[in-house]
C-alpha cells in the first residue's frame, strides 16, 4: 500500500511489461565508414531498406554506400514526404517489395520515426542512424505520428544505434538546442509520473525515472558551472533517455504534460517549431504548475541556446493558450499535473504570461 499525495491510500500495482533494449550502440567520431561492419555485427545482413530525406542523402549517401558496398550489403533508398499515416503507408508498401533483412532510419527525426514504425508493421529489425541530436527518439521504441490526436505511439526499439558525432556537429545548431529542450523536459515528465503513482496507484519505475532525470541534470549542472555540455554528452544523454523508456515499458519517464502541450501545438499550428523546442517551453510552464523551480529550467534552456518564449519559434500567444486548454484531452488516460486543475483561458494566459512564455 502507498499513501497518495492527496492523503488517499492506494494499492501500487506492478504490471508486467517488456523491456526491449538496443543490442548494440556505437558512438564515435568520423566513423561513418564503419557502418557496414556495424550492421554485420548485428547479424547476417545482406540487404537493407534505408529511409532518409533528400537533404540527408546529399550529405551521407556517398559515404554510407561505400561502407555498405565494402561489407557486401545491398541498399535500397526511400525518401519520405511527411510523417502522416498516408506517407508512412506509401513508403511501407515500397519497403515491403525490397524483401530486405533490416530497415535503417537515417536523419534528424522524421525518417527515424518512419523507419521505426514500418519496421514494427513489417516485423523487421530496425537500426537508428541519427544525423542530428534533436530528440530522444533515436533510441526509444516510441514514434510521433501526425493524426487527429497527435501523440507518441509504441513501435519497435532499435536493434542498433549508430552515431557519427562529426555528422551531428554539422547539423544546424537549433537542432542540438531542441535536443536539449527534450532532455530538460524529463524534469517535468518524471514529476508527472510521480503524480500518477501517488494519485492513481500507477506503476512507477524508480530506476528508469532516475535514468531519465540524470539525462536532464547533466545539462542543468553544466550551465550552473557556466560550461557548455559537449555534443557527445548531449547525444549520450538522449540515448540514455530513450533507453529509460525501453526499461519503463512506456514513455512515462520522458513524456508528461510538457509533451502533451507540444502535441497540442502540433495539432493547432502544425509544422511550426521543433518538437524539443516546444517541449522545453512546455516544461517551463508545467514546472511552475508542479511547484518546481521553473526559473532554473528557463535559465538552463536559455544558456543552452534553446528558445524560452513562443515568439522565438513563431507561435502566437493565442495558440499557446489554446494548447494549454486542450493538452490533457489528447491523452485523458495519462495522469499529469493538468489533471489536478481546471484550466480556463484566464489561468492559461496567466501561466504563460507569468513564466514569460508569452
Amino acid at each position: 500500500m502507498i499513501s497518495g499525495g492527496s492523503g488517499k491510500c492506494l494499492m501500487r500495482t506492478s504490471p508486467s511489461h517488456i523491456m526491449e533494449l538496443p543490442r548494440l550502440i556505437v558512438v564515435g567520431e568520423k566513423n561513418i565508414g564503419n557502418f557496414g561492419k556495424f550492421l554485420l555485427d548485428l547479424g547476417k545482413i545482406t540487404k537493407i531498406s534505408i529511409i532518409a530525406g533528400n537533404h540527408v542523402q546529399k550529405i551521407v549517401k556517398t559515404k554510407i554506400s561505400k561502407s555498405l558496398s565494402s561489407s557486401s550489403i545491398v541498399a535500397v533508398w526511400h525518401i519520405p514526404i511527411t510523417n502522416d499515416e498516408k506517407s508512412i503507408n506509401e513508403v511501407e508498401n515500397s519497403v515491403r517489395k525490397d524483401k530486405s533483412n533490416l530497415i535503417v532510419g537515417i536523419g534528424g527525426g522524421r525518417s527515424v520515426d518512419i523507419a521505426k514504425m514500418i519496421s514494427y508493421n513489417l516485423g523487421k529489425p530496425f537500426v537508428s542512424f541519427p544525423t542530428a541530436a534533436s530528440h530522444d527518439g533515436i533510441a526509444s521504441p516510441f514514434v510521433s505520428v501526425k493524426g487527429e490526436k497527435p501523440h507518441s505511439l509504441v513501435a519497435t526499439a532499435p536493434l542498433g544505434v549508430f552515431v557519427d558525432i562529426d555528422v551531428i556537429k554539422k547539423a544546424p545548431k537549433n537542432l542540438l538546442a531542441a535536443g536539449c529542450g527534450d532532455l530538460i523536459a524529463k524534469i517535468t515528465a518524471v514529476k508527472d509520473w510521480q503524480l500518477g503513482r501517488d494519485n492513481t496507484g500507477e506503476y512507477y519505475g524508480r530506476y528508469s525515472s532516475n535514468l531519465a532525470l540524470m539525462s536532464a541534470k547533466i545539462l542543468v549542472e553544466a550551465t550552473e558551472k557556466k560550461k557548455r555540455p559537449d555534443v557527445r554528452e548531449i547525444v549520450e544523454a538522449l540515448i540514455s533517455a530513450g533507453v529509460a523508456s525501453c526499461i519503463a515499458g512506456s514513455s512515462r519517464p520522458c513524456s508528461g504534460s510538457e509533451h502533451l502541450f507540444s502535441h497540442a501545438l502540433d495539432k493547432l499550428v502544425p509544422g511550426i517549431g521543433l518538437h524539443g523546442e516546444k517541449c522545453g517551453i512546455g516544461a517551463i510552464m508545467m514546472a511552475k504548475l508542479q511547484g518546481q523551480d521553473w526559473k532554473k529550467i528557463k535559465h538552463t534552456l536559455a544558456n543552452l541556446g534553446a528558445p524560452t518564449t513562443a515568439k522565438q519559434i513563431g507561435i502566437k500567444k493565442e495558440s499557446v493558450i489554446e494548447a494549454l486548454l486542450i493538452a490533457q484531452s489528447l491523452r485523458p488516460e495519462r495522469y499529469t499535473v493538468l489533471k489536478q486543475l481546471t484550466m480556463n483561458e484566464k489561468s492559461a494566459y496567466l501561466l504563460a504570461k507569468s513564466t514569460g512564455v508569452i
